[in-house]
């Protein structure tokens, strides 16, 4: 029988702790079965680090005339930043806010400057410059994230984050969100995923970390679509993925569709089934930032069990181990 790295890894990690065995996965010092987030900026930074959410004020090209009109169909009209809690405030006082929210919880965090809504890298350089370079130099900055769209990166602005990467270090997070073009366009996005793999291309060798975003029960999707986008993403080999079930937000395109006419989602059982065949070939060494999404119940059509996040979380657990399963145990490079 052929034993790959990854078994053998798994094998050290074999032993018992308080009467159960830990998990077979090498990424891990828990029970996971899959490479989390906390476990990759602990190994790195050995303490917490909080990812506080700002919102910039940008906007996005499908949303503002010049790719389309009303943004994404499932996003809402927040662009996706729907935990911010100061949105239109000064950055700093934006940034000051959430810390002070995660020490609450964590009092030694560090943390993550989020630019989580619309598009962030939208505007001329300039502009981004005058924005974004001053929370570089915030002392509680450990890392800087940016989400954006491929089609709103170019050479010169990829040039100019990895020269910021030697400051800080930068993640680029995209929605690749699905790997069928024809869904990408029953959404809106206004880009297909050609741009999106040729700005990870562009992205290489740059220092720069990425994150993809993937969307699981998009309407009209198979099991076979769901598990595609999957394999495209083990392919692009960001160095993170962040996996979400299909949100019906109220006042989303989406939501206006649903209330006139529901179509099917994907119940929590579907939904656990799917994520855990997507880990299973998924890179184990790339970090898998979320196995599902903050559902927030006060804008949430559907589904309701979305909200329930730790009860999604568990059930994933329980089917890896009963499947003695864990991320990565059928990736194949070539796939």
């Amino acid at each position: 029988m052929h034993h790959t790295q990854t078994d053998e890894l798994s094998e050290k990690n074999r032993h018992p702790s308080e009467g159960h065995t830990l998990s077979p996965f090498p990424f891990s010092d828990t029970n996971k079965r899959y490479h989390t987030y906390s476990y990759a900026l602990k190994q790195q930074y050995g303490k917490k680090l909080a990812k506080i959410p700002l919102d910039a004020g940008f906007t996005c090209p499908n949303r503002d005339g010049t790719k389309g009109w009303g943004g994404c169909r499932f996003c809402s009209s927040q662009g996706s930043g729907d935990t911010i809690l100061h949105s239109g405030e000064d950055l700093r006082l934006q940034f000051e806010a959430g810390l002070e929210r995660a020490r609450k919880k964590w009092p030694d965090a560090s943390a993550i400057a989020y630019f989580q809504s619309y598009s962030n890298t939208y505007a001329p350089l300039p502009d981004l410059r005058r924005i974004l370079e001053p929370v570089f130099s915030w002392e509680d900055v450990a890392e800087v994230s940016i989400a954006t769209r491929p089609d709103c990166l170019d050479a010169e602005k990829i040039l100019w984050l990895s020269e910021m990467n030697r400051v800080k270090p930068v993640w680029i997070e995209m929605g690749l969100q699905s790997g069928r073009d024809a869904t990408m366009a029953a959404m809106n996005r206004g880009h297909n995923t050609s741009i999106l793999v040729a700005c990870m291309k562009q992205l290489q060798g740059t220092g720069i970390r990425t994150c993809l975003h993937i969307i699981n029960g998009l309407p009209g999707e198979s099991h076979e679509d769901m598990m595609e986008t999957a394999r495209l993403v083990a392919r692009l080999k960001p160095d993170a993925v962040k996996i979400h079930m299909l949100h019906v937000i109220s006042d989303s395109a989406l939501g206006q569709d649903y209330r006139q006419s529901p179509f099917p989602l994907l119940s929590m059982e579907e939904y656990v089934q799917i994520v855990c065949d997507q880990l299973e070939i998924l890179p184990p060494e790339m970090v898998v930032e979320r196995i599902t999404g903050d559902g927030v119940a006060d804008n949430l059509l559907a589904p309701e069990w979305t909200v329930k996040k730790r009860v999604t979380m568990n059930a994933v657990d329980r089917e890896l181990a009963c499947r003695d399963s864990w991320q990565g145990k059928r990736y194949k490079p070539e796939q």
